[in-house]
């Protein structure tokens, strides 16, 4: 019972730099893989999640149906686990995929087990499950938490003891999924006060990390500060849906706001890449914008200064468009329409070799985990698949690291556990302390998943406890469930499967380079191609924002993994280099009159084709691009120049 890493981007981390090699050994891959991050505490979803979880138990111990009680807070727990602090729009479809999943899981399993299927059948459907699992976690992050739900609910329903009649378990779960949707609905105060929606939120700490990049223009905290810029900017794209033909007035100004914040982003990225600050006065500009967005709208004055280069003229013309948009009036923004959601994407994806590659690794590790609880007397058969489904879930980093990390976690956790029940073993005392790790659950998951795992143990073993089902005698085994399972994984799913390299750091670097090959295009070319830019430059922030995240999980795990991903660190900060170099451009063609050069633009394109086919055939560039010591000369072309470090790059 574990969570899943939420694929919020305001988890984002800023990526690693090369070091001196008398420094390296501070940041071994044991210690990269150790270090936690330290997120604010999200004290909106720890409420919710512990009244979700205490209501059902309370109820089940009113009504003496502990057994309903149980996997009604299964739901809630597992509604926690997909939970976001966003618009009920999004949050409920999120949180209903995955319960769907989960309590159909729950209901394939507990049939298994009412009516007394051998193990070997049992072990086929399960491995069933499982292909169907993997295929369905590699489309994406919702994906990735319906199909793990979908196996560890059908793992839990064939062990674990039934609620009567056995098909209740998975409405049960339905009830307390939707008693956790229903504590995060918005009520009538909350829609008078803008700051309350979480959108106007996410979108003025976006403007803030506007201006701290503004302010660190110049510096060697402008890379970071810029990562932590794309971050936001991520995290208010997920808020903002794909728009409606009747769309309400606020929602059409936040899209206005945000297309604005792009807007001076992109000057803000030419002015990083060219080593140009500004005046503090104008750095301020995004802060006193996100205090206005905060109150939901207002006059922001724009101060005058004299821009002397494009990439500065053009961060002028975007913050006093920016501050018109707040102001609620017209702007003359050059954007098109987000681009619609593709309703074939996800079949797609489903359907796609990587999916069904992933749901056979899946259903490998779970076969031979089947076999395992065969062939060896344990005593909670359940355990074992259920832990080779939470340490396969694609989207939570490093494979080895989340193995080794699950395996400490419950050793800790199992000594909590043990701790607590030498005290007490009143149950509703233990009702309060399933509630209580519920609660840590959404810090705890941000922090480490070693931490998370801590955190889930003691309240998976509480409910065992709470159910009969289990005693203190039973809780060290689990840690060699635990350990089984981890290993299981480690040797099927990662040394003997045979997929090299281990990480996604090639696939990313070449989903980047086609992101900035068509933001290029944009850049030079015109017409339509040109208002849809905004969108295209968004979609290669994205993409390297996600190749920047896979060279950090890469290098959490050992040699010769973690070594490889140290080498595609060059190529990746090239390629965020490429980006800040393509937005000066656009800054040089519109406000400093330059013609687009054909040659240079096929330069940058000969570099980019050359990187994607250095991914593809797994060989990192043997070179550093030299980074930029000084400003750039505006004179000289922006895109001239980031074809000159990609070519030392790659060595032509």
């Amino acid at each position: 019972m574990s969570a899943e890493r939420p694929d919020s981007p305001s988890h984002d981390h800023p990526l690693p730099v090369p070091v001196p090699a008398g420094r390296r050994r501070s940041s071994a891959w044991w210690a990269r893989a150790a270090r936690p991050s330290w997120p604010p505490l999200p004290l909106v979803l720890m409420l919710r999640a512990a009244v979700g979880m205490a209501v059902p138990l309370v109820l089940g111990h009113l009504f003496h149906r502990l057994d309903l009680g149980i996997f009604a807070g299964l739901g809630a727990m597992h509604a926690t686990m997909n939970d976001r602090v966003e618009p009920t729009r999004l949050r409920a479809p999120r949180i209903a995929g995955s319960l769907l999943c989960s309590a159909l899981g729950m209901l394939i399993g507990a049939s298994l087990q009412e009516y007394g299927v051998g193990a070997p059948v049992a072990g086929l459907v399960l491995t069933a499950v499982a292909f169907a699992s993997g295929a369905l976690s590699a489309t994406g992050p919702r994906g990735s938490a319906a199909g793990m739900l979908l196996l560890v609910s059908a793992a839990l329903g064939s062990g674990m003891p039934t609620a009567r009649p056995w098909w209740a378990a998975g409405p049960m779960m339905l009830a307390g999924a939707a008693l956790v949707v229903v504590l995060g609905l918005p009520h009538l105060a909350r829609r008078r006060r803008p700051y309350a929606d979480p959108r106007n939120r996410a979108l003025a700490a976006a403007y803030d990390a506007l201006g701290r990049t503004l302010t660190d223009l110049g510096t060697p905290q402008g890379a970071k500060s810029r990562q932590v810029l794309t971050a936001r900017l991520n995290q208010v794209q997920d808020l903002l849906p794909p728009a409606r033909a009747r769309e309400s007035e606020r929602g059409l100004r936040l899209r206005r706001m945000y297309e604005a914040g792009l807007t001076a982003t992109e000057a803000a990225t030419g002015l990083l890449w060219a080593w140009r600050p500004v005046p503090p006065r104008v750095a301020a500009v995004p802060g006193l914008l996100a205090r206005a967005v905060e109150r939901g709208g207002g006059e922001v004055e724009v101060p005058h200064w004299q821009p002397d280069t494009p990439s500065r003229r053009a961060l002028d013309a975007a913050l006093r468009a920016a501050a018109d948009t707040v102001a609620g009036r017209e702007s003359m923004l050059a954007t098109a329409t987000a681009p619609p959601p593709d309703p074939w994407r996800m079949r797609g994806r489903l359907l796609s070799r990587g999916s069904l590659r992933y749901g056979l690794r899946v259903a490998l590790c779970i076969a031979v985990a089947e076999a395992a609880t065969v062939w060896l007397p344990l005593s909670r058969s359940y355990w074992v698949p259920m832990t080779v489904a939470f340490v396969l879930k694609p989207d939570l980093g490093s494979v080895f690291l989340r193995a080794v990390s699950r395996s400490v976690g419950t050793v800790l956790g199992v000594a909590v556990t043990a701790a607590i029940l030498s005290l007490t073993t009143d149950p509703w005392t233990l009702t309060l302390i399933a509630a209580l790790c519920v609660a840590l659950l959404p810090y705890a998951t941000a922090a480490h998943y070693g931490l998370n795992t801590v955190v889930m143990t003691p309240m998976a073993l509480v409910l065992l406890q709470l159910g009969g089902q289990s005693g203190a005698a039973e809780f060290w085994p689990r840690v060699l469930d635990t350990v089984l399972a981890s290993a299981i994984v480690l040797l099927f799913g990662y040394l003997l499967w045979p997929e090299r390299p281990r990480h996604r750091i090639e696939p990313r670097l070449v989903d980047a380079t086609t992101a900035l090959h068509a933001y290029l295009a944009s850049v030079a070319g015109a017409g339509a191609e040109a208002v849809a830019q905004v969108w295209l430059r968004r979609t290669a922030y994205r993409a390297l924002a996600e190749a920047r995240q896979e060279v950090r999980n890469g290098l959490s795990e050992p040699p010769p993994t973690g070594r490889l991903a140290e080498q595609w660190l060059p190529a990746t900060a090239a390629l965020e280099r490429l980006s800040g170099a393509v937005a000066a451009y656009a800054a040089q063609i519109r406000y400093g009159g330059r013609v687009p050069d054909p040659a240079e633009v096929e330069r940058v394109r000969r570099a980019l084709d050359g990187l994607t086919a250095a991914a593809r055939a797994h060989r990192p560039p043997t070179r550093a691009a030299a980074r930029p010591t000084g400003p750039h000369d505006p004179t000289r072309s922006a895109l001239g120049r980031a074809a000159d470090e990609l070519e030392t790059l790659l060595g032509s």
